[in-house]
């Protein structure tokens, strides 16, 4: 396989990654809290090819460059905030800054941490025990000040305030039982997608990098959240439409040298 076709194969692989990226995007513009994600390219090595040209006027390196095609550099998520949804749920609640986090409690493999998201559409799940739970849209334990947020169930109201307090109503009083905990990411490209609108802390970043340089809580009185409210996904679909048509023409561009160099070599071989 000649050098055209090998650059033209390799960088269409890639393009297909970046279209399977869009077509995620535009899969979870409804979904709350969705951080949109945009894939970068690289070239791979390029070759120098010199020749017998000289010119004392030129500023380009002498020769030709012949490269091997293009590899999808890195993915970056666009943590910008959405806008807000009024939904006059209780249990809803938007956060007001970018890069601030819920924290929920996930288990996996019989293995538990602490994970991150930007959805507040929390539920309440019964216990055995009497209580209730505030929990995620996947049953994540909500976390709060003291752990997962755990209530007695002979409530007749419960918000959300503004500062993130959970207030219950027992008997026609409000009480404060319980305090949502947001942190805040102070360097939020090291937050790994672990999918389901997740974000966590890989053991390589935590490797490299003390857990109080990326992440940090936020003081009670900092704190300023919208109650009844929900935050939409940042995902543009006209952007990613107009990018979805733009990797299709590349990739079809691609393709199509392929063909023509197989034409090529047909001929060549034909005149042989």
């Amino acid at each position: 396989m000649s050098r055209m076709n090998i650059q033209a194969a390799v960088t269409m692989a890639q393009l297909q990654q970046k279209l399977d990226n869009i077509g995620h995007n535009i899969a979870n513009a409804n979904t709350n809290g969705y951080k949109q994600r945009t894939a970068n390219f690289s070239s791979l090595l390029m070759q120098q090819i010199g020749n017998d040209e000289t010119n004392p006027t030129r500023l380009t390196p002498e020769g030709i460059r012949l490269g091997s095609g293009a590899r999808l550099g890195h993915t970056n998520i666009n943590f910008s905030q959405g806008s807000l949804q009024q939904t006059d749920r209780n249990l809803d609640v938007a956060l007001l800054e970018d890069n601030q986090f819920f924290q929920v409690s996930v288990t996996e493999n019989g293995a538990t941490e602490t994970r991150y998201t930007r959805a507040g559409n929390f539920y309440l799940s019964p216990m055995d025990n009497g209580q209730v739970m505030l929990v995620s849209s996947d049953g994540n334990p909500v976390l709060g000040a003291n752990g997962p947020i755990l209530l007695e169930d002979n409530m007749e109201a419960l918000e959300i305030g503004e500062n993130g307090q959970v207030m219950v109503t027992r008997n026609g009083v409000a009480t404060q039982e319980a305090q949502l905990s947001v942190v805040q990411a102070i360097r939020p490209r090291l937050l790994e997608s672990t999918g389901d609108n997740l974000y966590r802390l890989s053991e390589l970043t935590l490797a490299s990098y003390d857990q109080a340089e990326i992440i940090e809580d936020i003081p009670v009185n900092e704190l300023n959240v919208r109650a009844g409210a929900l935050e939409a996904s940042n995902v543009s679909i006209q952007e990613q439409m107009t990018e979805m048509i733009e990797t299709q023409r590349a990739y079809q561009f691609n393709a199509k040298s392929i063909s023509m160099h197989d034409q090529m070599q047909g001929l060549i071989n034909q005149l042989r």
